[in-house]
C-alpha cells in the first residue's frame, strides 16, 4: 500500500497470501477491506479472491476491483495488472468532471478488455474470474459488473422500499479462459446510482459470504444488520468470524466504506415535504 497525503493504492489476490483459517481485516483509505480465505477443516487449500482499492480524497472518489476467480487465482492477478497498466488512464477519466467521468472510464475498461493482446493473454491462463468494479464519485455509484460478485447500498430509505443489491448475480459470465469478451455481443452489466441524502453504506462481496452454509447472508438485511451498531470495521470482522465460525470452505472477501451525501437526493414530484 502506498500512502500518499490526498491518495491510497492497494491491490492483492489470493496466490500471495490466502488466509485460509484466519481473518485479515485492513483499512485503505475509507475503504474497509475484509479477508478470509475458508477453513481448512472444511477442505479449502487456497483463496482465488482478490481486489484492489484506489482512494482520492481531493477529487471525492474510491475506485474498486473484486474478483473471485475459480481453478486457479491466474486469471485475477491477470485483471489486476491490466488495471495496474491502466492506472494513468483510468486517473484522468475519475478526475474529470462527473458528468463525464463514469462514461469515460468504461471506455476505457471496455476498450481494454475487448482488446486483442487482452484477450490472447487470457489463453494463457488456467480458470477464469468473476470481475465488480465500482466507483464511487460526489453522489453517485457506478459499476462494471462480470458474473457472480454483489453489490449492496445500505441506506433506510431504501432498505425501507426492498433495494439493497444494486447488481444482479449473473452467472456463466467470466473473464479469463472462459471469457465473456469472446462472444460476438460481450456480456456484462454497467449501472449508475444516485445515493440518499444521509448516510448510505456501500458493501462488495464475493460470493462465499451469501453461500455460507447455515446462515441468512444470502438475505441482504441480515448483511446489513452487522453494522447496525459499530464500525465498518467492525461489521465486516463480525460477517467474516460468523462465516469461519460456520466453517465455510469458500473463500471471502468483502470491502466496505459509507458515504455521507448532504445534498437533497431525487423525490417524485407530488411528494410532501
Amino acid at each position: 500500500m502506498k500512502n500518499r497525503k490526498e491518495e491510497t493504492r492497494f491491490s492483492w489476490v489470493g496466490s500471495e497470501n490466502s488466509f485460509v483459517d484466519r481473518l485479515d481485516i485492513q483499512q485503505i483509505g475509507p475503504v474497509t477491506t475484509g479477508r478470509f480465505g475458508g477453513n481448512s477443516k472444511a477442505g479449502q487449500t487456497k483463496n482465488e479472491d482478490g481486489c484492489m482499492v484506489w482512494t482520492n480524497k481531493a477529487q471525492d472518489w474510491e475506485f474498486t476491483v473484486l474478483l473471485d476467480a475459480h481453478q486457479t487465482a491466474e486469471s485475477a492477478e491477470l485483471v489486476l495488472a491490466e488495471i495496474s497498466r491502466l492506472e494513468s488512464a483510468i486517473m484522468e477519466a475519475l478526475n474529470l468532471p462527473l458528468k463525464e467521468a463514469f462514461s469515460q472510464l468504461s471506455e476505457v475498461l471496455l476498450t481494454a478488455f475487448h482488446s486483442e493482446h487482452f484477450k490472447a493473454a487470457c489463453q494463457e491462463v488456467q480458470g477464469e474470474t468473476a470481475v465488480l468494479c465500482t466507483v464511487r464519485k460526489g453522489k453517485f455509484l457506478w459499476w462494471l459488473s462480470i458474473g457472480d460478485c454483489l453489490l449492496y447500498v445500505f441506506h433506510p430509505e431504501l432498505e425501507a422500499l426492498g433495494e439493497t443489491q444494486q447488481n444482479h448475480r449473473s452467472f456463466y459470465e467470466w473473464i479469463g479462459k472462459v471469457n465473456t469478451f469472446e462472444l460476438p455481443v460481450p456480456c456484462y452489466s454497467i449501472g449508475t446510482k444516485e445515493l440518499r441524502k444521509g448516510t448510505n453504506r456501500i458493501l462488495l462481496t464475493t460470493d462465499g459470504l451469501v453461500e455460507c452454509p447455515n446462515t441468512d447472508f444470502s438475505d441482504p438485511l441480515e448483511v446489513a444488520k452487522r453494522f447496525k451498531m459499530g464500525s465498518s470495521k467492525q461489521g465486516v470482522e463480525a460477517l467474516l468470524s460468523e462465516i469461519k465460525d460456520k466453517n465455510v470452505r469458500d473463500s471471502t472477501t468483502i470491502l466496505s466504506w459509507t458515504i455521507e451525501v448532504e445534498s437533497e437526493s431525487t423525490r417524485p414530484g407530488n411528494e410532501s415535504r
